[in-house]
């Protein structure tokens, strides 16, 4: 990794294959509904109880990701973002944060550039192949499956270890 996990203060994450399992149903009336997970919600709220600070970038714009962001107090959201790398070093400058101290987790092509910025680079285990190789850390769950919760409990844990 670029730097300590406890050094993290911020964490970006893509949405479709991070948060969701990457897949989408289309209802007959034409809705579009995504599957998210309860591990992931409980995750960032802890994180956001422990002054972590989140963002949510996404190359959809749906207003799924902006209920969802409603629902878990996320201010920062990018959506219909082309370029990721952009949006997270907005974001990051909003807070007047380094970049070392940004983690980006995505899973496709289109997150590359944004986690070759960022001090730490997460991707779940559903990742695709180019990403895996790209990131810092490499959680065991699948996106839509625990794979935020499980990147921000190392982070969370690791900033424990700090204050012991």
């Amino acid at each position: 990794m670029h730097m300590p996990v406890h050094n993290i203060k911020a964490i970006a994450l893509d949405v479709d294959g991070v948060l969701t399992d990457g897949t989408f149903v289309w209802g007959v009336d034409g809705g579009e509904y995504k599957k998210f997970s309860f591990l992931d919600i409980m995750g960032i709220s802890l994180a956001v109880k422990s002054g972590l600070i989140l963002a949510l970038i996404s190359g959809e714009d749906n207003p799924l990701i902006d209920r969802y962001a409603g629902k878990m107090g996320i201010v920062d959201v990018f959506k219909g973002c082309k370029d990721k790398a952009s949006a997270l070093n907005s974001f990051a400058q909003k807070y007047r944060l380094p970049l070392q101290q940004v983690c980006f987790m995505g899973d496709d092509i289109n997150d590359l550039a944004a986690m070759e910025l960022a001090g730490m680079a997460a991707a779940p285990s559903t990742a695709h192949q180019a990403v895996l190789a790209k990131a810092n850390l490499v959680t065991k769950c699948g996106g839509g499956q625990g794979a935020v919760r499980e990147l921000i409990d190392l982070i969370l844990t690791s900033r424990e270890g700090e204050t012991s």
